[in-house]
């Protein structure tokens, strides 16, 4: 019944247009008319009581009449998505110019007969065109909101501005519409986590516009540049911009494997940071799980405990002999491939340590020799893997402090990483993470940010601490993760859902699998309208229903173009943000580039001086085993101390 009614008042409609047409076409040319002896007293009278109302004054108002009566036909067309957009506007551009271009020709004088036949067939023709365009057109276009939902979520749109607060601009879709998005991270202190996919723009729409953005704001600053020197340029580059902004006395430092001629010298286990013996079992710890990641779900375990509490007492010990002149990895690394007789005799001598390793001399002494040697080889076998000129050369200098928080000696410090080299380097990557976090988060300092690129490939278990515990202290943490899986395969689950629950700033790209499942869930439903319409052979119906679907869902989040975020900030009492999602595309702005600045250079490094640096390492190790086992013996105080097998 409705389809025949529907149809019933299109035909009206059409026959009342095509009626208005005529009626413009007799009265617009009535001379020739008149001159082919086409009219009528009645038509007269009929074109008379028109011409009365003024409809007519203006000649495009009759064209304009016809052509709205149009409207009500396509509107009851199909609209099944077969036609083509090109062909539809091309046939309705051509025709609007064929139907409102007659009005330059003037078919109205006594001679017009050839003028106004033109004027009719070419306003026929452009009133077919439209027509015939109009359909399928609607036919292309189908209805708008047919088989999906009008999408989307309302967004901030306007910056907030805090004394930390980071900004991004954007766009988003909603209701249809394009919008401006202004993404305000106003309490980044809170913790950052970042997720996405490679490739998914992670680093360049926000990880390099937050560190200029940071470093615009006088920010002390740790970089963890896993593709090194791409970050480390960058802010580099920043910094030379804005010094001003800095205390006078800040430092910009550099530490990488790569380029050892721009690369500062870090002593990891400085002693001066190591106040109680625990430090260094926190040291022992993070080296050797991040060497042996099927440790981590194993602490605890006999034969896990023993190689860190061993590499411990080395640490310890070389921090106690001569107030730790010798008190670096390369050292420990090269004693601990001392003889047992000798190395368990000067530990042994060693009061603070001497607890530590006595389960290693009773074994040895017992001769239970495949004990101690797998307890001792699972400390210096995977400690050989840094037993290089390299590595012994940035490992044994002292260029520079790990607390970039200082306020007395602010600074900015990239540490580079070198992917092909990643196995090698991990472990101790990690454990310059590691220990900088343990040194920054302290009260009193100055204002500083970390910002953790890939930070599933190294483990750095204290950023947990400083996500948790420095909101005090002015620490602002940003933190870069693939993928919740890669972080799982370098942290325990336990540890890896902690990361990913404790920040209060979420931006995802690109995600799939269980990450796109934990960040859709976060998200609240929205109430979506659909429409449904069905199509048959002679008529379009339509249904509406409304329901309540995920804001962002997995499919979304797999879908995700490089360079479009979803999200969620956190707002702290002063500073409420009262619409905390976005969903939107990043515009990357003009102040977060800097031209390009080369590192400089810190020392010239040939093979030559990574020799020597390398071969003084081992002597000075020989010499101080040497030394301390003659002190020992020669002294009968303690000579009890002395290990040697029977």
């Amino acid at each position: 019944m409705n389809t025949d009614k529907n149809q019933t008042g299109a035909g009206i409609f059409l026959i009342a247009s095509i009626a208005v047409l005529l009626i413009h076409f007799y009265g617009v040319c009535y001379p020739a008319f008149a001159h082919w002896g086409l009219r009528s007293h009645l038509s007269d009278k009929i074109l008379e009581r028109i011409f009365r109302t003024r409809l007519y004054n203006i000649i495009a108002w009759g064209k304009g009449m016809a052509l709205a009566g149009v409207i009500p036909v396509l509107m009851t067309g199909r609209k099944d998505g077969t036609a083509g957009y090109k062909g539809s506007l091309i046939s309705i551009g051509v025709g609007g110019l064929l139907y409102f271009g007659t009005g330059l020709l003037s078919p109205q004088n006594d001679d017009a007969g050839p003028v106004a036949l033109l004027y009719m067939l070419m306003t026929g023709a452009g009133y077919l065109l439209i027509m015939g365009g109009g359909v399928r057109l609607v036919r292309a276009l189908g209805d708008p909101f047919a088989g999906h939902s009008t999408g989307g979520f309302l967004q901030e749109g306007k910056p907030i501005v805090t004394r930390y607060s980071v900004h991004f601009r954007g766009q988003y879709v909603y209701k249809g519409r394009r919008r401006k998005s202004h993404i305000s991270i106003v309490n980044p202190r809170r913790g950052v986590l970042v997720l996405g996919t490679s490739g998914s723009g992670k680093s360049w729409f926000f990880v390099e516009p937050a560190i200029a953005q940071l470093i615009r704001k006088g920010t002390a600053l740790f970089i963890f540049d896993y593709k090194y020197p791409v970050l480390t340029n960058h802010a580099y580059s920043h910094f030379l911009q804005h010094k001003d902004k800095y205390p006078s006395f800040t430092r910009f430092y550099c530490i990488n494997f790569t380029d050892l001629s721009r690369s500062h010298r870090c002593n990891l286990i400085d002693p001066g940071t190591l106040v109680y013996l625990s430090d260094a079992m926190g040291i022992s710890r993070t080296l050797l799980l991040s060497m042996n990641r099927t440790w981590i779900s194993r602490q605890g375990d006999f034969f896990i405990e023993s190689p860190v509490n061993f590499l411990a007492a080395l640490i310890w010990f070389l921090r106690k002999y001569k107030d730790g002149i010798y008190c670096t990895l390369p050292h420990v690394i090269e004693l601990s491939n001392t003889p047992y007789d000798q190395l368990f005799t000067i530990l042994n001598a060693e009061p603070s340590v001497r607890g530590v390793v006595s389960r290693f001399i009773q074994s040895y002494l017992n001769n239970s020799m495949e004990m101690v040697d797998g307890q001792i080889a699972s400390t210096s076998m995977p400690l050989a893997r840094l037993i290089s000129a390299d590595f012994y050369y940035v490992l044994s200098g002292n260029d520079l402090s790990l607390e970039i928080n200082n306020p007395s000696a602010p600074a900015i410090l990239c540490l580079g990483g070198d992917p092909p080299k990643q196995e090698a380097l991990a472990p101790v990557l990690s454990l310059y993470i590691d220990r900088l976090n343990k040194r920054i988060n302290a009260p009193g300092r100055y204002p500083c940010a970390q910002v953790l690129d890939e930070f599933a490939t190294v483990r750095a278990t204290s950023v947990l601490t400083t996500v948790t515990t420095g909101r005090s202290n002015d620490i602002i943490p940003i933190i870069c993760v693939q993928d919740i899986n890669q972080l799982r395969t370098t942290y325990t689950r336990e540890e890896a859902d902690q990361f990913m629950n404790i920040t209060g700033n979420l931006v995802c790209g690109q995600a799939t699998g269980d990450t796109a499942g934990w960040v859709s869930e976060r998200f609240h439903q929205v109430v979506q309208y659909r429409t449904t319409v069905s199509v048959n052979s002679s008529d379009t119906s339509v249904s509406k229903s409304e329901q309540s679907v995920d804001a962002v869902s997995t499919a979304t989040l797999a879908s995700l173009s490089s360079g479009e975020f979803v999200g969620i900030v956190a707002d702290d009492p002063a500073t409420p943000v009262k619409l905390k999602g976005f969903h939107a595309r990043f515009i990357k702005q003009a102040d977060d580039t800097a031209p390009a600045a080369e590192l400089p250079v810190v020392r010239e490094v040939d093979a030559a001086l990574l020799q020597a640096n390398f071969d003084r390492i081992v002597r000075e190790v020989v010499d101080l085993v040497a030394d301390e086992t003659r002190r020992i013996m020669g002294d009968p105080s303690l000579r009890q101390w002395v290990v040697k097998k029977r």
